[in-house]
């Protein structure tokens, strides 16, 4: 979209425009001047503000190349219709250029952060020793590898977590689910009350019911968003807004570092789960 200028000041960075327009079309400089049938140094100029002037027909073919639309009008722009903006637009790489606008740009702080540091296996390596200084932000070129990453990022943004009630689930069991838009369950969190009450009868006194943390699920394409820490920190602030005492678990490592970074704290230094199975074959018990 294009507004009309005052005076000889353009009221629309047309560069930052054309930037956001390929962004949307996830297309690169070189991808929206084939499709639009100019030369890729022509949306170079534009981009940087090198050329202030361009001709009408060279900006109305980039912008509909892009899948935008050229309008002439007075009136006020909605904001909806503008694209959103470049997130990373004021990211510089050390010769002072903008990174490419339609790939996902992130700053590096760490190696651990540039994946140059992985594929050279030096992102263990104290400062010292680094062979090559850090870049200020990074990015990758693979389109399946950008696709996944957004996608996840959606999903991030998108899941819900709610705790399921009703008729369906017992008084002393605690479900919580996370769903993404339209009921699609992508975790799920159970676990159980207990107390001497529960198991033994007689009188409940204050504070001696437990919850016990049963297991945490999570799809594995959808691990690693922060799903499952998301079930857990619900489970804890029901628990904390009510009468309960503790939470209690039983985990083995990935789990216990898993819990250890939601706010558990470590009860004994070798959890495990013991089981007994009754010997098939009919006569003496082993002597134990």
């Amino acid at each position: 979209m294009v507004e009309p200028t005052s005076g000889t000041e353009p009221s629309t960075d047309l560069g930052d425009l054309l930037r956001r327009l390929r962004r949307r079309a996830d297309l690169s400089q070189r991808e929206l001047a084939d499709r639009a049938g100019v030369p890729q140094a022509a949306v170079a100029r534009i981009e940087s503000g090198r050329t202030t002037d361009p001709r009408y027909r060279t900006v109305e073919r980039l912008v509909r190349a892009a899948n935008g639309r050229v309008r002439l009008d007075a009136g006020p722009v909605a904001e909806e219709v503008c694209p959103s903006p470049v997130p990373h637009g004021e990211l510089r790489d050390q010769a002072g250029r903008r990174y490419p606008a339609h790939l996902d740009v992130w700053e590096v702080h760490e190696p651990r952060d540039w994946p140059g540091a992985w594929w050279a296996e030096w992102y263990t390596l104290p400062p010292k020793r680094w062979p090559l200084p850090l870049p200020p932000a990074t990015y990758r070129l693979n389109r399946e590898y950008r696709d996944q990453r957004r996608e996840r990022e959606w999903v991030r943004r998108s899941v819900t977590v709610r705790r399921v009630t009703g008729p369906t689930v017992p008084a002393t069991a605690w479900r919580f689910v996370a769903e993404r838009p339209g009921g699609d369950l992508v975790g799920e969190l159970r676990a159980h009350e207990q107390s001497p009450h529960l198991r033994w009868g007689g009188e409940e006194r204050p504070g001696e019911r437990e919850v016990v943390l049963d297991g945490v699920l999570v799809a594995a394409e959808r691990r690693r968003l922060g799903i499952g820490r998301r079930l857990v920190e619900a489970l804890l602030a029901e628990v904390a807004s009510g009468d309960l005492a503790c939470v209690r678990a039983l985990a083995q490592e990935p789990g216990v570092t898993f819990l250890l970074a939601c706010g558990f704290r470590l009860g004994a230094s070798r959890p495990a789960a013991l089981r007994f199975d009754r010997p098939v074959t009919r006569g003496r018990p082993p002597q134990v």
